[in-house]
């Protein structure tokens, strides 16, 4: 009885402890607008997007030369991040869009972007992707992906290297990788709320990519 006793202790211990490791970042549908810490600005790596989740959106068309876009721009707190803060805010007009033009892949996650993370701002569509803009234009794209004509294996620290070498004052715990099937997917690099600089972000940084060696596909 006292070894069953101990047993159950112990495996209800373990699963108290499992799901905070294995989580990531908790979101917070229907919170109030404009309450965030800071932002996180996702660059697709569409070549590693397009492979391993099969999409067949027009970001995926073969030739469509598409190298890092814009994934979208997130309000986040220092735990967790709100989402669908604004239930009536599905509408994006079209003068909103043309703010958008060049930072996208294509229109529908434009909307889609402001609805699930733009709502949260406190912005106009029209500001918030002005927004994005202004994030997109503070990273720099490191030359070694422009030029990309093979399918090299590297560590997640290393892409994370590369974006530090290229832009100055970025520091590794403010940027993650994210992958899927051993591809590489994505960066996430972490901005301050009033976009004028890098800020530290743990608990992204903690959910970025955990596995060894990555392929890096090259641009279609």
């Amino acid at each position: 009885m006292i070894l069953r006793g101990w047993l159950a202790f112990a495996g209800a211990f373990v699963f108290s402890i499992l799901p905070s490791a294995a989580q990531g970042p908790r979101e917070a549908r229907g919170a109030p607008m404009g309450q965030f810490d800071f932002y996180v600005l996702a660059l697709s790596w569409s070549p590693g997007f397009c492979e391993s989740s099969g999409s067949r959106s027009r970001q995926c068309d073969t030739g469509s030369g598409l190298g890092f876009v814009t994934h979208g721009l997130w309000p986040q707190w220092e735990q967790g991040f709100p989402s669908f803060c604004e239930p009536s805010g599905r509408f994006v007009p079209q003068a909103a869009l043309a703010d958008a033009k060049g930072l996208f892949p294509d229109d529908n996650l434009a909307r889609y972007q402001w609805r699930k993370h733009g709502t949260c701002t406190g912005e106009s569509p029209s500001g918030y992707f002005r927004a994005v803009r202004r994030a997109r234009d503070l990273v720099q794209v490191p030359d070694s992906f422009n030029s990309l004509d093979s399918r090299p294996k590297v560590l997640p620290s290393e892409i994370e290297r590369a974006f530090i070498n290229a832009n100055p004052g970025l520091r590794p715990d403010m940027i993650s990788v994210s992958c899927g099937r051993r591809i590489f997917q994505e960066v996430r690099i972490c901005l301050t709320k009033d976009l004028r600089g890098f800020r530290q972000c743990p608990e992204v940084d903690r959910d970025g990519c955990r596995a060894g060696e990555i392929t890096v596909p090259a641009v279609r």
